[in-house]
């Protein structure tokens, strides 16, 4: 594993989404190995769908060293601990669908991340408010 890849993307995955930060300016700071991990990281705008937005960005992803594979799964590890609490079970129910497809696209990529993120999906289900 490429621990200087996969921190330096850890810390930028939401750098060209949130900020006035482009794959230019990543590019020029960190070098095109990062920029590309960053990019595909980012979730594509220009996609109105949230699943086929995810999807995308999972494929490419996939395109991707598989220490931009773990960076997903870590951070959708660590977006598992606990829902907003504005969020009804419905959104809960979503979030946890789409953390199964994560885990199903790029489980190969890290076992020790997909068994983290596995247990995550299970521990979830704890914040629904009805019995599923």
């Amino acid at each position: 594993m490429n621990s200087d890849l996969a921190v330096k993307c850890a810390m930028l995955h939401d750098t060209i989404e949130d900020t006035t930060f482009d794959y230019e300016k990543v590019n020029d700071l960190f070098g095109s190995q990062v920029a590309s991990g960053v990019l595909a990281l980012t979730k594509n705008d220009q996609i109105t769908d949230s699943l086929e937005k995810m999807l995308d960005s999972l494929n490419r992803i996939k395109q991707q060293p598989i220490e931009v594979w773990a960076v997903k799964m870590a951070d959708r590890i660590s977006n598992l601990y606990e829902p907003p609490y504005y969020w009804n079970d419905e959104k809960k129910l979503k979030y946890i669908e789409e953390a199964e497809i994560i885990h199903n696209e790029l489980k190969d990529g890290n076992e020790y991340l997909a068994r983290r993120l596995k247990i995550k999906i299970k521990e979830y289900y704890r914040f629904l408010s009805t019995s599923n």
